[in-house]
């Protein structure tokens, strides 16, 4: 298994785009493929960028109010698949699935959600499904695959890139990964916190 990665597509779909551009100028520099949904897909071609629509991949539109937008086994077996298993690049080509090496996602705003007096019905749409599935799939499969799970990273990343273009270490997709888990931790400690309150 080789330790050093290329990232040749990325599935982006934030909320907090402050940062993103420079990221995505690096990336499409180093001629990688964009994959989004929503809000995200549209800001990154009004920059000029081509990004196809998670949409295109799984046949799907966005459902229940949005509730539902990435959760298909096209996005999360491009995720999860294993480069170096033979039966998982097998079913990837029997059915399509095109592999996803960078994953670059972050969380709906629950605290400030919660700190702004919001209503509980307000609050319970600011718990994250897809985003922390997305986000706890990359970080499990860190051994091909990258993971920005907040803003913070962003710039980690980008200076990566900028050093030595679109290609990771093991290392440093562990320590992503790592970053990745904390995220998701610090998530679902204020959303537990928040129910226990009730």
């Amino acid at each position: 298994m080789a330790a050093n990665k290329i990232i040749r597509r990325a599935l982006i779909s934030v909320f907090h785009k402050e940062g993103l551009e420079d990221l995505l100028r690096l990336l499409a520099a180093s001629d990688v493929k964009f994959l989004s949904t929503g809000g995200t897909r549209v800001y990154i071609k009004s920059l000029g960028y081509d990004c196809d629509s998670v949409e295109d991949i799984t046949t799907y539109p966005s459902i229940l109010g949005g509730r539902v937008k990435t959760l298909h086994p096209k996005v999360f077996g491009g995720i999860l698949a294993r480069r170096a298993v033979e039966s998982d690049n097998e079913e990837l080509a029997k059915y399509e699935i095109p592999e996803i090496d960078l994953v670059v996602v972050d969380l709906y705003p629950f605290e400030q959600t919660v700190a702004s007096g919001a209503s509980e019905a307000d609050i319970i749409e600011k718990i994250d499904i897809g985003g922390i599935s997305l986000i706890r799939a990359a970080a499990k499969n860190f051994n091909d695959v990258v993971i920005v799970a907040s803003r913070d990273e962003y710039g980690v990343l980008a200076d990566i890139v900028r050093n030595v273009g679109a290609t990771t270490t093991l290392e440093e997709r562990r320590m992503l990964a790592t970053r990745a888990f904390e995220v998701c931790r610090q998530y679902d400690t204020a959303i537990s916190t928040w129910f226990a309150q009730k």
